[in-house]
């Protein structure tokens, strides 16, 4: 009999989730320049030597044990029939091949659930991409991975050697660490784990108390709370179509102009993300009295931590926009993620699962019970910073140039927006749902132009 590896609470829930207007995968895309002097049968060799390996590592490997039982008991096993013909894909871009049929092809492989007889991945490698350039298309199930974690399994497939051949693709080295093929398991007894999680009770629930008395309490606006966020067309129910925009700039620029205003390459973030929602949410005339909040994922995975499964918390932050001066609202930025981030390292780190649960049950009782996108949301976007590779990357003499995260939506949050550092590059994902984000891709270049206006602010404030 097949040994069953049972999930954590954490990972378990995107399953629970999981329905035809909410699929619960998170993908990456990554876009390739082809080889000096590569022959015009560089891609189809490559997809032919990919399907040659067939040694699948965990999480690859893995499959649920009962599918239909999947939001209520769900458990992995090994997939020992594994159809690669199935999971790697080999698609082509209609002419000319450039940024919007790819984005449109993106969009629609993203809309679509991943099969839960088999295990929950798809591989597609993308050809036809203008300027000598292909692009693959990675997407797992967030059961599985975070965005952390589905970062460092990418970069196990890459190599800063330009001349390394022969790489093996992503399924074959999956986390890379110990047994490629043994399903992870908790290595303590559920007994061990239940003393462990129990002990850190008085903790968390000191921490949520403080929440939930902030959340009555709004004297200071930079104190974002769960549910004070305003109802806006963001916080709609959903449709199981997704739109999906990208948008890049050199790491510089952003450093630059945090350095100049005394904050964070993620408080500059945020603005870009406040001021371009600003101005999209005020040009379909839907943008709220009250300030937008945003939920921030946060990454408590331990630095040599080789796992890809969920380690996350959340943070939840005012993005001031309400207000029209991108440096105030820059400001009001930087004090409310200094609160939320001083309240959630005061916490001791064994008990950071148990207040990340407590503290999302009630954005998961509202997915399960299909209140999402109908009552007040808890917060109004998700605003996500994974860090990527600093130095150029390599897939079998091909250059990584650019690399985009694509995410999920629910029911409540139709947008997510992350970004993606990538040696040098600050790489952002708009994924949205198609039905409810008018001309969504807007938010793109409003994003660009907002970042031009704060650096524009910052050289009037220097010349004055």
């Amino acid at each position: 009999m097949a040994r069953k590896i049972k999930l954590s609470p954490l990972d378990a829930a995107w399953l629970m989730v999981e329905s035809i207007e909410t699929p619960m995968h998170v993908g990456s895309l990554t876009i390739f320049s082809l080889p000096a002097k590569a022959p015009e049968s560089f891609l189809k060799d490559l997809v032919a030597e990919m399907r040659e390996h067939r040694n699948f590592a965990a999480p690859f490997n893995l499959k649920l044990a009962n599918p239909k039982l999947k939001g209520l008991v769900p458990a992995w096993v090994e997939d020992h029939k594994i159809d690669l013909d199935y999971h790697l894909r080999h698609s082509a871009l209609p002419a000319p091949g450039g940024e919007r049929e790819l984005g449109m092809l993106i969009s629609r492989l993203h809309s679509h659930q991943l099969d839960f007889n088999r295990p929950l991945w798809e591989f597609h490698l993308i050809e036809g991409l203008e300027n000598n350039r292909f692009a693959l298309y990675v997407k797992m199930h967030h059961s599985q991975v975070d965005g952390v974690g589905g970062m460092k399994m990418l970069q196990k497939m890459l190599t800063p050697d330009p001349h390394s051949p022969e790489m093996l693709p992503p399924w074959s080295i999956g986390r890379g660490s110990g047994d490629a093929t043994r399903p992870r398991g908790p290595k303590p007894s559920l007994q061990e784990q239940f003393k462990a999680q129990a002990a850190t009770l008085p903790s968390v629930i000191k921490a949520l108390s403080e929440v939930v008395r902030s959340s009555f309490s709004q004297n200071d606006p930079a104190n974002a709370a769960p549910f004070v966020a305003p109802r806006s067309i963001l916080n709609r129910k959903v449709g199981g179509q997704r739109r999906f925009a990208t948008q890049h700039y050199d790491l510089a620029r952003i450093k630059a102009v945090a350095k100049a205003t005394e904050t964070t390459v993620n408080d500059i973030f945020l603005e870009l993300c406040a001021g371009s929602l600003r101005r999209y949410l005020e040009e379909i005339q839907a943008l709220p009295n009250q300030p937008l909040t945003a939920g921030i994922p946060v990454s408590i995975r331990p630095a040599d931590d080789t796992d890809s499964g969920n380690a996350i918390s959340f943070i939840i932050a005012n993005l001031n926009t309400q207000l029209g001066d991108s440096l105030k609202r820059l400001k009001g930025i930087k004090e409310s993620v200094t609160i939320a981030k001083d309240k959630l390292q005061a916490l001791p780190k064994a008990s950071l699962v148990n207040y990340t649960m407590l503290f999302m049950a009630p954005y998961i009782l509202s997915m399960l019970t299909g209140l999402g996108g109908r009552t007040k949301p808890m917060f109004n976007v998700t605003i996500s910073n994974v860090p990527g590779p600093m130095q150029t990357l390599y897939f079998n003499g091909a250059k990584l140039e650019q690399m985009y995260p694509i995410s999920l939506l629910s029911h409540g949050q139709a947008l997510n927006i992350t970004v993606v550092s990538y040696a040098g590059q600050f790489n952002v994902g708009f994924t949205g749902c198609r039905d409810t984000l008018p001309h969504m891709q807007r938010l793109a270049t409003y994003m660009a132009e907002e970042l031009e206006t704060l650096e524009m602010a910052v050289k009037k404030r220097k010349a004055a």
